[in-house]
């Protein structure tokens, strides 16, 4: 570029002074010539240092190149977190899709597993139904009674040696005198309540209903509710069409497919008690059968209110006996009764199988909450893909855009001072030609 400058520069002088030969004198054309000399020193110290301004915008392209680079090498790392992120998504997906398999296979055997419980321990309990028969309820409802005559004569023998402290000592054994009366008094009383109240026997089971479903681990008013009230889909109140009264289970059990199970206590010990305290062989048998005929009775009274026809429930009610000798006493009684009751959809359950049955259910809830979990992570890790996807295009918009910028800097820059007839060459005539202006360009723009 010098060089061309140089030859122009050179034809340019040969073309003027030719022409100052021509026109003027020899001192005029000296003159001129060292005027000549003076543009030209000019025009090279412009051209150095338009070439620096020239070297310093290539080392800015340079460093441009490379921050795109090192912007390109980041995308890749990007990528490549991208990709191992989706990888773990699908292996997420994929173990939802087991444990959704899992959940399914588990409900198709919980109804088998149901009648198998009951049965293996109607098997191992049946054999020491005798025993508990005889004993098992006077124990609990009169454990002092059968004590009575042996503390009246420790009292008399302690009385008799220790006759300095009678006055203390008689006041002492009437004071316990009077207290065993009372314990006395209050266990018949609620012996008597069990055999006559049929409403104290029902909210006897009811109690231990609510205190099995507390210690399952379920929670209350989340999986499983208490005199829960039945209502249609306009949120109306459910009756029972054989009885006309509100359907209103003991309790309802929750499933995490939405399904419920309807729980429904029936206690009917008034047989049992007498059979308990029968000593007569046929007297046994007869207050056997008439406990087994109360129990069959509850059955049809619970299948009549329709308890299974809700469209939320399973196929079948629970029927809860509290009593586990009294369940036991029925089952031997007749052993075709479980099957009685399942054909009317209602699965016979004592307190053990109860136990058992919620621990199934805890289990699934367990479950639950575990793939939900799973499910809330893969779907904001789906979410994080599809903004990171987002920034990655935009970035790339950006590139672009700085390359369209670069562009027509350069072309604009071109048209002002380095292409051919440029605006600054143009103005700069202007001026040569006597334009009167105000203000001068810039001196870089020369350079």
């Amino acid at each position: 570029m010098e060089t061309v400058l140089f030859i122009g520069t050179g034809i340019i002088l040969g073309i003027v002074i030719g022409f100052l030969y021509g026109k003027v004198s020899r001192n005029d054309i000296i003159e001129k010539e060292k005027e000549f000399f003076g543009y030209k020193a000019t025009a090279e110290a412009q051209l150095r240092s338009l070439e620096s301004k020239i070297e310093d915008k290539n080392k800015e392209i340079i460093e441009l190149k490379e921050d795109v680079s090192k912007k390109l090498e980041e995308m890749n790392s990007m990528n490549n977190t991208l990709a191992k992120s989706q990888a773990n998504n699908e292996a997420l997906n994929e173990k939802l899709d087991n444990q959704k398999k899992e959940l399914e296979e588990l409900g198709k055997r919980l109804n088998l597993e149901f009648e198998n419980i009951a049965n293996k321990i109607l098997e191992t309990k049946t054999e020491k139904f005798t025993e508990l028969n005889k004993n098992n309820l006077k124990a609990i409802l009169e454990p002092l009674g059968s004590n009575i005559d042996e503390f009246k004569k420790i009292v008399n023998e302690t009385y008799d040696k220790e006759s300095k402290e009678r006055f203390s000592l008689g006041e002492k054994v009437k004071e316990l005198a009077m207290l065993n009366q009372v314990i006395s008094t209050e266990a018949k009383n609620l012996t008597n309540a069990l055999k006559t109240q049929s409403k104290t026997q029902g909210m006897w089971g009811e109690m231990i209903l609510e205190t099995i479903l507390e210690k399952s681990g379920l929670r209350k008013g989340e999986e499983y509710f208490t005199e829960y009230q039945l209502t249609d889909a306009d949120g109306r109140a459910l009756k029972s069409e054989s009885e006309n009264k509100k359907m209103r289970p003991d309790a309802i059990i929750k499933y995490p497919d939405n399904r419920s199970i309807l729980i429904d206590s029936k206690v009917s010990l008034n047989s049992f008690l007498r059979l308990s305290e029968a000593t007569d062989p046929v007297e046994q048998q007869a207050e056997l059968s008439a406990h087994v005929a109360a129990v069959k009775d509850r059955i049809d009274e619970l299948s009549k209110r329709g308890y299974d026809d809700y469209d939320k429930t399973l196929d079948f009610v629970m029927m809860f006996i509290p009593s586990e000798p009294a369940y036991i006493a029925a089952m031997q009684g007749d052993p075709g009764l479980w099957n009685y009751a399942y054909d009317r959809r209602i699965l016979l359950i004592n307190p053990t199988n109860l136990i058992i049955s919620i621990k199934l259910i805890y289990d699934l809830w367990k479950r639950e909450y575990q793939n939900k979990n799973a499910m809330d992570i893969a779907d904001r890790g789906a979410k994080l893909y599809d903004k990171f996807v987002g920034f990655v295009e935009n970035l790339r918009e950006v590139e672009k855009h700085m390359d369209k910028s670069k562009e027509a800097f350069h072309e604009a820059f071109k048209q002002l001072s380095t292409g051919n007839d440029n605006l600054v060459l143009q103005t700069t005539k202007l001026k040569e030609l006597g334009l009167k202006n105000k203000k001068n360009l810039p001196p870089d723009l020369f350079d």
